[in-house]
């Protein structure tokens, strides 16, 4: 995946500052920001994986130089244009809408407008992306290697979970979870497409070589099938 977005292991960027986890919004159109994020969702036009590939397909100037909630409100402003909830005069509207130039008329889908009594419902429901799917060609414990270029197979630059930093990189399974929903096909709505996900465990040295901190450090991934190959 050649995204700007892909930054882990990447060097040139500096250190990751620490998070003031205290801090939730900085200023109240964060709040705002992520309240339409999800009011948006609830309107069943798109699914979480077309959502994350949304923020991640921003011009690379702008992924660089937005905040976290800018690149969040950039990416849904695409959606809603692409899915075809919105267009682009009807944005414009609704920014001369907010200092009255305009008068406000009711959107096609108003009525599954997410209201305030189902916030809390709708925050905190189960929304399992298990699925029924095929065989898994990998037990715990077996030595896999990852696909050694990180590439959506079905779309060019398209979305895909596998990290650069992981590609072409030896580890062991840890953990089968089943059969997921595959985000390189529900991303860019080919279908589900659903394949077992396994838990991979990697070494710091298999990872980043001599530049791993400690020969004892080990980070896992959850990685499709499609992306692993047996290691013999």
């Amino acid at each position: 995946m050649s995204r700007v977005h892909d930054m882990g292991g990447r060097f040139g960027d500096g250190a990751i500052p620490e998070k003031d986890d205290a801090v939730v919004f900085h200023s109240e159109w964060e709040a705002r920001a992520l309240a339409l994020n999800l009011a948006a969702g609830a309107l069943g036009q798109w699914n979480i994986d077309m959502s994350r590939h949304a923020r991640e397909r921003l011009a690379p100037k702008d992924y660089a130089n937005f905040s976290y909630y800018e690149k969040w409100i950039s990416g849904l402003t695409d959606l809603f244009v692409s899915s075809g909830v919105l267009s682009v005069e009807d944005i414009e509207r609704a920014a001369l809408l907010a200092v009255g130039d305009t008068e406000a008329r009711p959107a096609e889908l108003s009525d599954k407008a997410l209201k305030a009594e189902a916030v809390w419902a709708g925050m905190h429901a189960v929304k399992p992306y298990s699925r029924e799917g095929g065989a898994a060609a990998f037990a715990v414990g077996d030595r896999v290697r990852t696909a050694t270029y990180s590439h959506n197979k079905n779309v060019a630059g398209g979305h895909t979970r596998l990290p650069s930093y992981a590609a072409g990189r030896v580890g062991t399974v840890v953990m089968l979870h089943g059969a997921h929903v595959f985000p390189d096909s529900n991303a860019h709505g080919l279908g589900e497409a659903p394949e077992p996900l396994y838990a991979v465990e990697f070494s710091a040295a298999d990872l980043w070589e001599g530049d791993a901190e400690s020969a004892a450090d080990s980070m896992v991934l959850d990685l499709w099938q499609s992306y692993l190959s047996a290691e013999v």
